[in-house]
């Protein structure tokens, strides 16, 4: 297994100088490609902040954070929109379309800043809404799609530029049982098919019982990080993960 990110002594407080809200305290983190992780815990417990800092949205305090080891808290703004745009896909739980471009069009646009060659683009494209079941639906703009739809959208979108892994906070939060399924089974089939590492902040049962892996935070810290088999799967129970 490849090392994808390695976080060491992260941390990160909040209104340092009023009331300091320490959401990530001192956390050490190992993250390997191909993992399929969910962060875990109770609201305030920092696994959106720490989800932003891996993310390289939010810029720790101090500690550093290791992507293919260049350590993405020394970048320069500029940098870091670079590396972000060529290393890590984002799927938010608000789906964050842009509302006048198509389907097509929102997905395209990631490699189109990338400066991709037409044909590239146009037949990944393709694979994508392919991979998502939506090839007829790729000149429809966000209003006219359901929910669900537009996070299958939102997560070819993130998968488009080919990303080291895909960071998704709350994805399935705004959708009903079936879309969440149907959008858990795209995921969980490229993570196993294209090796494609996934981390989800979530508080969704749903979610949690297709990780291979459950990262529990408490009060900004690790409480509990366990190796797993998804409950969707034949399974002799879990491990603790060393």
């Amino acid at each position: 297994m490849k090392t994808v990110i390695d976080a060491h002594n992260v941390s990160k407080t909040f209104n340092p100088d009023t009331i300091p809200i320490l959401a990530v305290n001192n956390v050490h983190l190992h993250l390997e490609r191909g993992e399929f992780t969910a962060l875990v815990g109770p609201s305030g417990s920092g696994k959106t902040t720490l989800l932003n800092l891996l993310g390289g949205l939010d810029k720790p305090d101090k500690g550093s954070i290791l992507i293919n080891g260049k350590d993405i808290t020394q970048l320069s703004p500029n940098a870091l929109i670079d590396f972000r745009l060529h290393h890590i896909g984002f799927v938010f739980q608000s789906f964050n379309l842009i509302p006048v471009l198509t389907a097509r069009e929102n997905v395209e646009l990631i490699m189109q800043l990338q400066h991709k060659k037409k044909e590239e683009i146009d037949e990944r494209v393709l694979n994508l809404f392919r991979e998502i079941g939506m090839e007829d639906k790729m000149d429809t703009r966000p209003a006219q799609l359901s929910g669900g739809q537009q996070q299958r959208v939102a997560v070819a979108r993130a998968l488009a530029s080919k990303p080291q892994f895909v960071l998704a906070d709350e994805p399935t939060a705004n959708l009903d049982s079936k879309s969440a399924t149907n959008l858990l089974d795209i995921m969980a089939k490229l993570n196993q098919e294209e090796n494609i590492t996934f981390i989800f902040s979530t508080h969704d049962a749903r979610v949690i019982e297709r990780a291979r892996r459950v990262i529990t935070l408490v009060d900004g810290q690790i409480h509990s990080d366990t190796a797993r088999v998804p409950t969707d799967l034949p399974h002799e129970g879990e491990k603790p993960r060393n």
